[in-house]
């Protein structure tokens, strides 16, 4: 078992009160806290090791490049990648499912060409497809999602088609907390000969993943929902894929050679990371990484499952309460309403009670049509969370509820 008083002594945000109350934060999907090691790294990069990485020839350049790179190394091993130029630092991501769109679409989709997306994608994994559609005039289709959560798998197997050229969906849902079968997605879409990408942001941080025994062709997640930095992100894809496909980005780093006639592009990873990179960030994320390993993302797992469980059970004694997203094999996310109560009142209400939670639509407004609902409460857990703060969210949702 985690030792979780330990843990929270590395986030010293944790002890803050909010309006006289202890802080119980329960928005660890959207964005994580960060450890002294993470922060304590970003202030020693810009102290210490602060220069462009990449063809300097000084020393502090070439102490910040060796740091850039074995944080590229450090994820390869994380997610157990064949190939550490298989590994492209984004923004977020946001910016690698875009980097996806616009450069696999614009290599090998035509009009007509078919997406498979799925009802609980967050938008994310929706308008960048959308936008390539208004240029090009391809078709989306959208697997729906079953009444418990789950994404409706002969839907899935039935809507390939001939004109099939890329399954795009999500590793787990970050309103339900659906856990995908994106193994048997994965092969049900190489039988077709069609590649997958996979939106992870949600996995990650809370299990081991392995993209060659997923044999995955891209995969996507952020630092920043993994206790790292904000403003990186990978792009994990495989060599072959990334080879073919069209530089995202012009600018400096991505080129081999520059001239008014001609330009030639660089090597893998470089083509498709145009201009300087965050190279503080990466190191801090590479540190967040470390900080993972070490608490054992295994353990991680347990205890997350274990708060989950007791936080939902808990829940479920509240009159009138509706979970969305039953699924049997769920994340640390759980979903809800009260009644008639509006999950922004219902939000607003548990702030004032120390008690940090989401509101509306979480990015995902076509499954709230699905769903029924304009928005949903939702309450999601990380390894420093503890049954004291979800029995401290429990009682807070009866008491904004009974003052309904």
């Amino acid at each position: 078992m985690l030792d979780t008083e330990i843990i929270r002594r590395n986030f010293p945000i944790l002890e803050r009160q909010v309006y006289g109350k202890p802080l119980v934060y329960l928005d660890n999907a959207a964005t994580t806290q960060k450890p002294v090691c993470v922060v304590d790294k970003i202030a020693e990069g810009y102290y210490h090791t602060n220069a462009n990485v990449h063809r300097g020839v000084h020393f502090l350049s070439q102490e910040a490049t060796e740091a850039h790179e074995q944080a590229r190394r450090k994820v390869q091993q994380f997610i157990g990648a064949e190939h550490a130029h298989e590994i492209i630092f984004t923004r977020g991501t946001t910016e690698a499912i875009n980097l996806v769109v616009s450069s696999y679409g614009e290599e090998f989709l035509k009009e007509g060409d078919e997406v498979i997306i799925s009802q609980m994608e967050h938008h994310a994994n929706i308008v960048p497809w959308q936008l390539l559609q208004n240029r090009k005039k391809i078709v989306l289709k959208v697997v729906p999602v079953l009444d418990n959560g789950e994404l409706d798998m002969e839907a899935y197997r039935n809507i390939f088609s001939e004109k099939t050229r890329l399954v795009s969906l999500t590793h787990v849902s970050n309103v339900l907390g659906t856990i995908n079968p994106v193994k048997e997605i994965i092969a049900e879409a190489h039988k077709r000969e069609v590649p997958v990408m996979i939106d992870g942001a949600q996995a990650v941080p809370h299990s081991a993943v392995d993209v060659k025994d997923l044999d995955v062709d891209f995969y996507v997640f952020s630092a920043h929902k993994m206790y790292g930095p904000t403003g990186i992100g990978v792009l994990y894809g495989k060599e072959k894929w990334l080879e073919k496909m069209p530089p995202y980005q012009g600018g400096g780093e991505m080129i081999g050679h520059v001239s008014f006639e001609k330009t030639t592009f660089n090597e893998l990873p470089y083509k498709f990371e145009a201009g300087t990179p965050d190279y503080i960030g990466t190191t801090a994320f590479a540190t967040a990484l470390d900080y993972i390993s070490s608490v054992g993302i295994d353990r991680i797992e347990v205890h997350e499952n274990e708060l989950l469980r007791y936080a939902t059970n808990r829940l479920l004694e509240i009159e009138n309460i509706r979970i969305f997203g039953t699924a049997p094999h769920k994340s640390s996310v759980i979903s809800f309403q009260v009644g008639d109560i509006h999950h922004y009142d219902m939000g607003m209400l548990l702030d004032k009670l120390g008690i940090a939670v989401r509101t509306g639509h979480h990015c995902a407004q076509p499954l709230m049509e699905r769903l029924g609902v304009e928005g949903t409460v939702r309450a999601s857990f990380a390894m420093y969370n503890t049954k004291e703060e979800a029995d401290a969210f429990v009682a807070a949702v009866k008491r904004v509820s009974q003052m309904f």
